[in-house]
């Protein structure tokens, strides 16, 4: 590192800072918050922000010469010095929080993060503290889940310099494949929704038609999300989980129920603004309480699922299925139809004698 002394400058409106070149870079301090100190010069009077100045130029000066960290203007990078492994983890949280990433991820991300520092005593983050947190998790599903989670949060901890990998030595748990449930009688379901609640029939038309996802995607639905004619709709990466733009088809049974409205109104609350995050699950709540055609398993998802299994049955392809459910690759549909009710061999398939 090479770094010169700082030297005091006073701008047009009295404002006092300090600048420096730090390994041929221009530095312009106003205050000691990037170095984490609390001397701010220009929160003393005019007279004495000179003096404050100076005292500044010290502390920045040995700082740094000491190994100390400087960040850059936004936070977002470490400029000269290192952060301990807790430092890189807040870091990696503010980085990840800016990503275009769903409330709910990000509340995750929020939670494993407190945890995680509530856990360590120190700052280094070890193997032991991650496996502390994770292993308060008996479900092998929960445990998969908040470690893959854990681990995008480490991986942006590395990336942005921290040295040491806690990760390594954790594997995942092995658990036992869940066999969603489908409807069978899918006009029988639907008729029954439709006379428990319009809005939640709707949303089952739209989660069986066009396999969109119902809590997010359905939920915060807009008539500009729709074509003119309301034969497909159009959502940006931002909109949807896989990140990619789609556009989605809307079959006729579909649209026979829709009545386009203004461009930003949703089309479920009628108002700009879209229902709380669980509107949907709070209906389903309640009619799968009442419902005398529900099976043990099936959710509001089971909608989606029964729409995949009809469009591979009808088409046997699984492009046509990963385009349709907005899936990232062709492997997360594989693994998706493992999930359901579908035979992928048939009898031909199987060996002969």
């Amino acid at each position: 590192m090479n770094v010169s002394y700082p030297s005091v400058h006073l701008d047009k409106k009295s404002k006092v800072f300090i600048s420096f070149n730090l390994d041929n870079k221009r530095i312009r301090l106003f205050s000691g918050r990037r170095i984490g100190s609390k001397l701010t010069p220009n929160s003393f009077p005019i007279h004495k922000r000179l003096e404050m100045g100076r005292l500044l130029c010290a502390e920045v000066y040995n700082h740094l010469l000491s190994g100390g960290c400087l960040m850059s203007s936004n936070g977002k990078e470490v400029l000269s010095g290192r952060l301990s492994d807790v430092g890189y983890f807040k870091l990696a949280l503010k980085q990840k929080l800016n990503e275009p990433i769903s409330s709910k991820y990000k509340q995750t991300l929020k939670f494993i993060h407190d945890e995680v520092l509530r856990i360590c005593d120190s700052e280094n983050i070890t193997s032991k503290d991650l496996k502390n947190f994770l292993d308060k998790y008996t479900s092998s599903s929960s445990f998969n889940t908040l470690k893959r989670h854990l681990n995008g949060l480490v991986n942006e901890s590395i990336r942005i310099g921290m040295l040491n990998n806690p990760m390594k030595d954790i594997k995942s748990r092995k658990s036992v494949a869940k066999l969603h449930k489908p409807f069978k009688k899918i006009n029988k379901v639907l008729d029954e929704v439709k006379a428990f609640n319009k809005n939640l029939h709707l949303c089952c038309l739209l989660t069986y038609g066009c396999l969109l996802r119902p809590h997010r995607e359905i939920r915060e639905l807009t008539w500009g999300d729709f074509s003119e004619d309301l034969s497909s709709i159009h959502l940006s990466g931002s909109r949807n989980k896989s990140g990619k733009n789609r556009i989605v088809p809307v079959p006729e049974y579909v649209r026979n129920h829709l009545i386009k409205g203004e461009e930003y109104v949703n089309i479920f609350s009628a108002s700009t603004k879209p229902h709380n995050q669980d509107y949907f699950k709070t209906l389903w709540s309640r009619f799968k309480s009442q419902s005398e055609t529900l099976t043990k398993g099936q959710t509001l998802y089971s909608f989606r699922h029964s729409g995949a299994i009809d469009i591979f049955k009808r088409t046997g392809s699984l492009s046509k299925l990963q385009q349709a459910m907005g899936h990232s690759s062709l492997n997360v549909s594989l693994t998706y139809l493992r999930g359901l009710e579908v035979g992928q061999l048939t009898e031909e398939d199987m060996p002969s004698i």
